[in-house]
């Protein structure tokens, strides 16, 4: 359907250009602090990689769920996801526990 097409077409810019904004805010804000200077192309390839990137991560974990017979991505696949990453895998299975153990109460 054409109409939907252009729904997601406008949704995906929509959220580009929010990635970029908050990309050129953050790096805006960094480079004051440390007196340096970053160009617009730079903040776009930079706001490019991330876009990428999330699409890459948004890729890994629905093959997760998928793998796992499931619909919904859950937090299992979130450490799975990052199981490449000592520190980042540590940092996500303790929160995972912690909001488990929460959960539990």
């Amino acid at each position: 359907m054409p109409g939907l097409q252009a729904d997601d077409a406008r949704e995906e810019e929509r959220l580009k250009a929010a990635l970029w904004y908050s990309t050129g805010q953050t790096v805006d804000a960094v480079a004051v602090s440390q007196n340096l200077n970053a160009t617009p192309h730079f903040i776009g390839g930079l706001s490019e990689m991330c876009w990428a990137q999330i699409e890459n991560i948004a890729q890994d974990l629905e093959a997760f769920a998928k793998h796992g017979g499931r619909s919904t991505i859950n937090a299992k696949d979130v450490v799975l996801l990052a199981r490449r990453n000592e520190g980042l895998s540590a940092v996500l299975q303790a929160e995972a526990k912690t909001v488990k153990e929460r959960d539990a109460r």
